[in-house]
């Protein structure tokens, strides 16, 4: 007869890592102007996906200050592009940008101390 094996604990990657790897796709999507938008795009699936797994941990707060950065930037941009119809889309659109990589960086340097991002801004 063959032994039972006991199930591996840390299947897969861990959610500090899953976290980072969030944080990393979402800044190459906005650092590069949207031409690697997929990326993004990949981050918020992940985010999404991987959100109830999260659930009462540390991480669960990053995923939420993740997600709604997006949909906050993604409104603003939107908001900024009909804008630019009467000339200070390209004011709102600079602002929206500063303000996803400020969050960017906030939360992922809060990921790296081990703390929540506060939601002061």
């Amino acid at each position: 007869m063959t032994e039972a094996l006991p199930p591996e604990e840390n299947k897969g990657l861990s959610l500090k890592w899953l976290t980072h790897i969030i944080y990393g796709l979402f800044a190459l999507g906005v650092l590069s102007a949207g031409f690697i938008g997929v990326a993004t795009i990949a981050a918020m699936v992940l985010a999404y996906l991987k959100r109830s797994d999260a659930a009462g941990t540390i991480y669960a707060v990053h995923f939420d200050w993740v997600i709604k950065t997006f949909w906050w930037g993604l409104l603003w941009v939107v908001v900024s592009a009909l804008l630019t119809f009467v000339f200070i889309g390209w004011l709102t659109g600079l602002a929206a940008v500063i303000w996803v990589v400020y969050r960017l960086i906030k939360g992922w340097l809060a990921l790296l101390e081990g703390s929540a991002p506060s939601p002061e801004i």
